[in-house]
């Protein structure tokens, strides 16, 4: 496995970069905008795709790299499910897996320095985000933050994992890279507390100052989504109403972008094919099964997913592949639900 530690001394954060081999499909775990021309470098030197970007949660101080990185390279980005961001591409829920080829984590739900906090678990690490840090844990004092919430992710979650997992949070401000959850266990002060109340004591007695970015940065990071109104302009957008008369047509293929996950979780539109993301560049090409749908004048490729981000990415690829008529449903299987669209499970 490729793995790299990545440090933006600014706001002391790291990120992650995982793949499975030189040559394969990488993910990125809290990339840093300002990081990004980094990234894309390295990305390039290892030959590597960027298949999905993660958040762990909404960062106070430093602008999320997701949505250039989507802007760059058309990746997936991923947030958990309680996270407010306009649009990412993909919501996770605590226990699904998240995979690209030879990487799988799974999703721990771990709120309290955040109400949208995760952490991202391998078989020999976790991600821990900021609910997690080394001889550390994340402040509880703003975005919905509850110290009940993050003891229980704690002593609930993160501390029984087994003693060797290695633990890579979201920041260090001393140096520190990595630690252990029997590390973390033995020698993190705010772990050495017999009581539920005692560590919310702490935790309500920090009276820590804000983030310096925290003014710039939280608007910044609850608005990352792609401008679905851009690819509506161009005319190859369909409203969730519009597309409702589609269902069943034989001049209508209904691509459904989403994960094998995602669809058994939400259902999906009857008669839609399972095309994931993923493999969209795969499948534009010459003799790629999307292309010789498209092959037939009579058929038009419709393209939708969870919120219509990756959507609008497809039919942007599509149009620049050739396929004029391709389409995308506004705002996803989410969208089309609140227009009472049919679904089937």
């Amino acid at each position: 496995m490729i793995f790299r530690q990545m440090f933006d001394s600014v706001s002391c954060t790291y990120s992650y970069l995982l793949a499975g081999r030189r040559g394969g499909e990488a993910l990125m775990i809290d990339p840093v905008l300002e990081k990004v021309d980094r990234y894309i470098q390295l990305l390039r030197e290892l030959d590597l795709k960027l298949v999905k970007a993660i958040d762990t949660h909404t960062h106070a101080d430093h602008i999320t790299g997701l949505g250039a990185l989507r802007d760059r390279t058309r990746c997936i980005t991923v947030m958990g499910e309680q996270s407010g961001v306009d649009v990412v591409s993909m919501r996770v829920r605590d226990g699904e897996r998240i995979d690209i080829e030879g990487v799988d984590l799974e999703a721990v739900y771990t709120p309290g320095h955040t109400n949208d906090s995760y952490s991202f678990l391998m078989p020999d690490r976790v991600f821990s985000g900021d609910t997690l840090l080394i001889r550390g844990t994340g402040r509880t004092d703003f975005q919905n933050g509850d110290p009940r919430a993050e003891y229980q992710s704690l002593f609930g979650r993160l501390l029984k994992l087994p003693e060797a997992t290695l633990v890579y949070p979201a920041h260090d401000y001393k140096g520190d890279t990595v630690s252990t959850i029997g590390e973390e266990r033995a020698f993190n002060p705010r772990l050495q507390v017999k009581s539920i109340d005692e560590y919310v004591d702490i935790m309500n007695s920090l009276h820590l100052p804000n983030p310096k970015m925290m003014d710039v940065a939280v608007p910044a990071n609850m608005r990352i989504g792609l401008r679905q109104e851009e690819i509506a302009r161009r005319g190859w957008a369909l409203a969730p109403d519009q597309a409702l008369g589609l269902v069943g047509r034989a001049d209508i293929a209904l691509i459904d972008l989403r994960e094998p996950h995602e669809r058994e979780a939400q259902g999906a539109i009857p008669g839609s094919i399972s095309a994931p993301y993923p493999q969209l560049d795969d499948n534009l090409r010459p003799g790629g099964r999307l292309r010789e749908l498209a092959a037939d004048p009579d058929k038009r490729l419709v393209f939708y997913c969870a919120f219509g981000e990756r959507s609008a990415m497809a039919v942007e690829a599509a149009q620049s592949a050739g396929l004029s008529s391709a389409r995308h449903i506004e705002g996803g299987i989410d969208a089309w639900k609140k227009a009472k669209g049919p679904v089937v499970h």
